[in-house]
């Protein structure tokens, strides 16, 4: 008897936190695979402690850092914090350290903001993936 070992494709999926519905099924539209991971990163980075009831560890100090004079040392908090929630929270990702540890956070003066670019692996399939965020503190 031969036995044929049949490998399953894992992927991610989360839900669309825009709430958009499906054209013609009418239901939330899903996030599936790197959009889900950069769902959960952006989300992550900017949860506050104590916004997950019973679960207040879980966040960073990104919207406390955002009210800081922006400058090239804020940044450097900046990208701390933004390494650490990732590096605490989601184990399905491994930052790029060819780059600057995965992240790089830009002084955008004239917008009042930052540009962070984050840089990762994700752990099953091992792509390389890089998006953006702008970040800039609530008024």
């Amino acid at each position: 008897m031969i036995v044929q070992k049949v490998t399953r494709k894992f992927d991610y999926s989360d839900l669309d936190l825009d709430f958009i519905a499906h054209p013609t099924s009418k239901d939330v539209v899903k996030k599936k695979g790197f959009d889900a991971i950069k769902r959960s990163i952006r989300n992550l980075v900017l949860t506050n402690f104590y916004d997950k009831p019973f679960r207040s560890y879980i966040g960073s100090n990104v919207q406390k850092i955002l009210f800081d004079n922006i400058n090239p040392f804020t940044a450097i908090f900046l990208r701390d914090a933004i390494e650490e929630v990732i590096t605490n929270f989601e184990p399905r990702v491994k930052l790029r350290e060819d780059v600057s540890n995965g992240i790089v956070v830009n002084v955008s003066s004239d917008n009042n903001g930052y540009d962070v670019t984050i840089s990762f692996t994700i752990l099953n399939t091992g792509a390389p993936v890089t998006f953006s965020l702008f970040l800039e503190r609530l008024r």
